[in-house]
C-alpha cells in the first residue's frame, strides 16, 4: 500500500483539494510537531492517514465532507503543519489494513491519538470491543455502557470518529438493524459487514487504550 501522494488514489478535484488542505500552514506556527499525511489504497477506495511519529490522528475515505474540518482541526489543536511523508504510525496501519482486507486479521494495534471528551472515548472504544462481523444498535452499545438513555449520544459520537475501520463505527446499525449513518457511504458499511463475515481472521486481541 503507496504511503505517498498517488494521482490515481481520487479523482482530480478530490486529490487537489486534498493536497490543499494538507498542505496549509497554521497562522502562528510554533515550530514544533509536523504532522505526516500519506495515501492509503485500499479495495474500496483510497484513504488519507495523518499521524505525528508515535500515533495515528486521522483515517477517512477520500471524500468524506468532514475531512477538511478534520484537517483544520488537527493544524488548530496540534498547532502544526501537515505535510506528506512516512511515519511510523501511519505504516503500521497501512500494514495491518492490507490483513483486514485480504481476510487475514482485524487486529489493530497501530497507537491512537482520539481528541474525544471521556465519553465520546467510551463510545470508541466500546466499538472496538464488537467482534468482527458482528454489530450492535446505538440502544444496546448505550445500555452496554450503563447509559440506556444516551442512544442520541453514542450516535454522535459514533459520527464523530475520526479514524475509519480501525474504530470500527461500521458495525452500529439501526434500531431494526438496518444500515445507516455511515460517513464513508452506506455502499462501504455493507462491504466491511460482508466481508468480515466471510473471512476467517485470527482471534483479535483485546484492543489498546488510546490516548
Amino acid at each position: 500500500m503507496p504511503l505517498t501522494p498517488d494521482p490515481s488514489a481520487a479523482d482530480e478535484l478530490t486529490r487537489d483539494a486534498i493536497g490543499r488542505l494538507v498542505r496549509e500552514t497554521p497562522r502562528h506556527p510554533k515550530g514544533r510537531a509536523v504532522l505526516k499525511a500519506g495515501w492509503i489504497e485500499t479495495p474500496i477506495g483510497g484513504m488519507l492517514a495523518v499521524a505525528d511519529e508515535a500515533r495515528l490522528h486521522l483515517l477517512e475515505f477520500f471524500g468524506r465532507k468532514v475531512l477538511p474540518a478534520e484537517l483544520a482541526r488537527l493544524r488548530q489543536t496540534m498547532d502544526s503543519s501537515i505535510d506528506f511523508g512516512e511515519a511510523p504510525p501511519i505504516a503500521m496501519a497501512a500494514t495491518e489494513l492490507d490483513a483486514y482486507f485480504a481476510g487475514r486479521s482485524a487486529a489493530f494495534e497501530t497507537p491512537l491519538a482520539t481528541p474525544g471528551s471521556g465519553f465520546t472515548e467510551a463510545v470508541w472504544a466500546e466499538l472496538r470491543r464488537i467482534p468482527p462481523g458482528e454489530t450492535r444498535t446505538y440502544g444496546a452499545l448505550a445500555r452496554g455502557m450503563g447509559r440506556p438513555q444516551a442512544v442520541r449520544a453514542v450516535g454522535r459520537a459514533n459520527g464523530a470518529n475520526p479514524i475509519a475501520i480501525v474504530i470500527p463505527c461500521h458495525r452500529l446499525v439501526g434500531a431494526d438493524g438496518a444500515l445507516t449513518g455511515y460517513g464513508g457511504g452506506l455502499w462501504r458499511k455493507e462491504w466491511l459487514l460482508r466481508h468480515e463475515r466471510s473471512s476467517h481472521f485470527i482471534p483479535v486481541p483485546q484492543p489498546i487504550t488510546a490516548t
